[in-house]
């Protein structure tokens, strides 16, 4: 059993939100700020979203090299 699904919350600093993804800490951009001690961090549905607006251009630039090859 994960850590998701134990009940871990929010990495966010501030929310205290339940956590329903967990992120590499190097993949997150700086504007996210969280307080991670270790190589995840845990995001609530509303930071989430977040990240995945602010990754929206890179993520689609990386799915089109890929797609090169």
């Amino acid at each position: 059993m994960g850590k998701i699904a134990k009940g871990v919350k929010c990495s966010v600093v501030g929310c205290d939100e339940q956590a329903v993804k967990s992120i590499s800490v190097q993949k997150l951009p700086p504007s996210l700020k969280v307080d991670v001690t270790r190589g995840r961090a845990y995001l609530c549905r509303r930071h989430y979203k977040e990240y995945k607006k602010l990754t929206k251009e890179e993520r689609r630039i990386e799915k089109w090299r890929y797609a090169q090859i």
